[in-house]
């Protein structure tokens, strides 16, 4: 079926008069609104004209700035059971002024795969890359206060896995910590640990809660794990700092760290995390930790002599 307002760019379904009942859906048409009502038409290069009754700008307004038509974009914030191709997405990425992370939730939500998702991070420069690298054999990585995995070396993924394989905003050591992946797994002391990432997180939040970024962070956190929602409740608060972890490998046994942070600015922003050996016994199993991500591993496959 042809686009209500003649593009092709998009696919609607026979059931168009219907709300979706997928709730991903509904997250969208809620996702998609709130970030059109925080966009001034001056940020877009539109005039300013007439009274508005809402913030931010209008529905025809982003129809406008995404070449898609009003009808459709309508239908989409409101939940409608429609199919929108990644072109139209990626227009209305760039028409509501999305950054990496908002982008990636775009998508996610919409249950499309980003052509081009960003991956790199201006903060992860090739020395940081190298220092990195020259930490081994001691886990290392470079995290920022959302939690945000954004470079690591070959012994931290023997920790919390394969990073590559997960979606961009998966490489999160919130979202590992509350959702079932390695890292949770292996955390020996995974329960208080949350805990304490959950109080830095809101920590940061009073710097950083006005960000698009850290609310759709927080927004997927609370759907996707009840008891994160609970720990969030209590508004327990903590600034970053080092510590004590303890992480239970099947490859190498249980190993001892101290972690400490060295920033590369400010205090709420990104910090390079070095895990060295607590005791000789985790120095000893230093050697066993693998420098290839189990999943990684799992999938090599040898070729047959021929």
């Amino acid at each position: 079926m042809a686009h209500p307002d003649g593009m092709s760019l998009t696919t609607v379904t026979a059931s168009t008069g219907k709300a979706s009942a997928d709730p991903r859906r509904q997250q969208l048409a809620a996702f998609l609104r709130s970030r059109r009502e925080r966009i001034t038409p001056e940020q877009v290069g539109l005039p300013m004209t007439g009274r508005r009754r809402t913030p931010g700008l209008r529905r025809e307004e982003v129809a406008q700035l995404a070449a898609v038509g009003v009808t459709w974009y309508t239908w989409l914030e409101q939940g409608r059971e429609i199919q929108v191709s990644v072109q139209v997405l990626d227009a209305v990425a760039r028409a509501l002024l999305f950054d990496p992370s908002e982008r990636a939730h775009l998508f996610t939500l919409a249950g499309a795969e980003d052509p081009t998702p960003v991956r790199e991070c201006p903060t992860v420069t090739p020395s940081v890359r190298l220092t990195l690298d020259r930490l081994a054999p001691y886990p290392a990585a470079l995290i920022n206060s959302r939690y945000d995995v954004l470079a690591y070396n070959a012994q931290y993924t023997g920790i919390v896995g394969d990073l590559e394989a997960l979606p961009p905003e998966d490489r999160n050591l919130m979202w590992l910590a509350f959702t079932p992946s390695r890292f949770r797994d292996v955390l020996v002391d995974h329960e208080d640990e949350r805990e304490v990432m959950v109080a830095r997180f809101r920590s940061g939040m009073g710097d950083h809660g006005g960000e698009p970024a850290w609310r759709a962070l927080l927004c997927r956190l609370r759907q996707a794990s009840p008891v994160f929602d609970e720990a969030w409740q209590r508004h327990d608060v903590l600034r970053p700092g080092n510590g004590l972890k303890r992480f239970l490998l099947p490859e190498a046994g249980l190993l001892r760290f101290e972690y400490t942070s060295f920033w590369m600015g400010p205090s709420q922003g990104p910090r390079m995390v070095v895990y060295t050996p607590k005791d000789e016994e985790s120095a000893a199993l230093l050697s066993r930790l693998p420098t290839r991500p189990p999943s990684a591993r799992a999938a090599t496959t040898v070729s047959p002599a021929r």
